[in-house]
């Protein structure tokens, strides 16, 4: 982990760097991010103000982390890879599909149990088990999934709740499940439920993040866009401070 000068002097840098791309390039570029399904609204954001502010086209394609990462492995032409965890970007490095030293936390997610229909949600509920169906995004692709689960045995309720669980291939579709109503309830990430406008965001709770591992998201450049100035262009913008403040107020930590 960098230290405090570490990350202020990292960070002044890719202002820097940010900047020397602020004005439009006279032959603008395009690069194409692969994005955790999680992280997808507030790409949306960043990519408006990128777009704006480089003069370069984004395209973005979004999934469960272990999708894309499968899909990079295999070939798929993306530039820009913002995974939902850290360890798929250090794979990637060490397997040469990535450039060595771009890799960076660019946020830190916190998980939310949600109701959509305002019912109180907490330890209490889950305990009572009234709930038919609880979603949450498959533990083996998705890190959100991952830290659910870690939460269900820090309760001591997996064996109570395992008859209950429904997946989503990754907190997107989770997401959906439960807001359609195919799930009462279910873990999703905080930002999606702040990504609402306050009287339809119903009823959550943030677990304490004692209860799961940190979910730090990490980005990488990928080797196909090594030499392509705008994904270069969007790797610094995404570790700016302008980026860090939309990131904030959508419900993440950052770095």
């Amino acid at each position: 982990m960098l230290s405090v000068f570490g990350v202020k002097a990292h960070r002044a840098l890719s202002c820097l760097l940010a900047m020397a791309f602020s004005v439009a390039p006279a032959f603008a570029g395009e690069a194409r991010i692969a994005v955790a399904a999680n992280f997808k609204s507030t790409l949306d954001e960043l990519e408006a103000a990128f777009e704006a502010q480089s003069g370069h086209d984004v395209i973005v394609t979004s999934g469960s982390t272990g999708k894309l990462y499968a899909q990079i492995v295999n070939g798929a032409p993306f530039d820009v890879f913002l995974a939902a965890d850290q360890a798929r970007p250090m794979r990637l490095e060490a397997e040469g599909a990535a450039v060595v030293g771009s890799r960076f936390t660019y946020a830190v997610g916190r998980l939310a149990l949600w109701d959509p229909d305002g019912v109180a949600v907490g330890p209490e509920r889950l305990s009572r088990g009234d709930d038919r169906r609880l979603a949450m995004a498959n533990p083996d692709l998705a890190p959100y999934g991952a830290a659910a689960r870690q939460v269900i045995a820090a309760l001591n309720l997996s064996d109570a709740t395992r008859d209950k669980l429904v997946f989503g291939e990754n907190i997107g579709q989770t997401f959906a499940f439960i807001r359609t109503r195919n799930a009462e309830l279910g873990f999703v990430a905080l930002s999606q439920v702040l990504a609402a406008p306050a009287a339809r965001r119903g009823a959550y709770w943030a677990p304490p993040q004692d209860m799961y591992d940190p979910i730090r998201q990490d980005a990488v450049l990928l080797a196909r866009g090594a030499e392509n100035d705008a994904a270069r262009a969007f790797v610094a913008f995404l570790n700016s401070d302008d980026a860090a403040s939309v990131i904030e107020r959508h419900g993440y930590g950052t770095e």
